[in-house]
């Protein structure tokens, strides 16, 4: 984890760029509240990163339980915050438009509380394990976590096609691992454990019980959360209609054509967004500096 540099956030207007590049009517809901929510707290953080951060140390044995919510929402500097936002903005706009706002406000906030507690347990392990105690003092910052295990949904929805990855062309279903390893090397400083947490939480989702257990929950205390499958559009006058997708394998009626996302996405897959979104902001940080930031996405 590093501090936050002062001075012009350059990081903070790029990323203002993007969205309204985007356009915020295009934007789904829970999309913008959590891009709004992670901007905000970067401006006026609750406490100072150290007291913000997540570690074995501070967490289990300070019991210091709510680093676990302000970690995911706080980040290093304003480069941090673009690259993570920016991904996010491609992922939710995909996975909110196709799950319903309220089962993907359902899955941030799960993810966000999940990816904590699996990147305590790890660092405990590999602390254990390796006999490293520093794996326990080592404290991680911000979203990149939740956006794995975002990445690994989206993958699972998405299956096929190639991914390029530091000049190699990755199937989509190797992608985040090929991407935790390329980060890990190439990007000093970023959380391995915490980016590992992600993919885990993720996997937990889509090929074991957590999407089972979190259906469970949610029928007990609300009957009005749309399960997955139930596709929204939105645009800027709410809701318009339904996708063409049956959850039940029984195909439903439309109420309208489905909003056309191809005038802004471009037709482009999300790495295709991002690699030409970062192409606009950052031509003036040199070759040498984007080779990697396109093929890793994200911070």
């Amino acid at each position: 984890m590093q501090r936050r540099s002062r001075g012009i956030n350059t990081g903070l207007i790029l990323l203002f760029s993007q969205i309204f590049r985007v356009g915020i009517n295009n934007i789904p809901p829970v999309t913008l509240a959590t891009l709004a929510l992670n901007i905000w707290l970067f401006l006026n953080p609750l406490k100072p990163l150290y007291n913000s951060c997540i570690s074995v140390e501070r967490c289990y044995q300070q019991k210091d339980w709510q680093r676990l919510l302000l970690s995911p929402v706080h980040h290093a500097d304003d480069w941090h915050l673009y690259f993570n936002m920016v991904s996010m903005l491609w992922k939710g706009v995909n996975l909110e438009r196709r799950l319903g706002s309220k089962w993907f406000a359902y899955i941030i906030a799960t993810f966000s509380l999940l990816t904590g507690v699996v990147y305590l347990l790890l660092q405990f392990v590999f602390a254990e394990f390796m006999n490293e105690p520093d794996y326990r003092r080592n404290c991680a910052v911000g979203f990149s976590g939740v956006l794995f295990a975002l990445k690994v949904l989206n993958n699972h929805y998405c299956p096929g096609g190639f991914v390029n990855i530091l000049g190699f062309p990755v199937p989509n279903r190797f992608a985040c691992w090929a991407e935790l390893v390329a980060i890990h090397f190439f990007t000093p400083g970023s959380s391995f454990s915490g980016h590992l947490a992600g993919i885990l939480v993720g996997l937990m989702y889509t090929q074991g019980p957590l999407k089972k257990m979190m259906e469970t929950c949610a029928g007990m205390f609300s009957s009005n959360i749309d399960y997955p499958g139930q596709q929204y559009y939105f645009n800027s006058s709410g809701y318009s209609g339904y996708q063409d997708h049956y959850p039940y394998s029984r195909p439903g009626s439309y109420e309208q054509a489905p909003r056309n996302y191809d005038v802004y996405t471009a037709g482009l897959s999300e790495e295709e967004q991002l690699d030409r979104a970062l192409r606009a902001s950052l031509w003036d940080r040199g070759e040498s500096s984007w080779s990697f930031l396109r093929a890793l996405g994200f911070w």
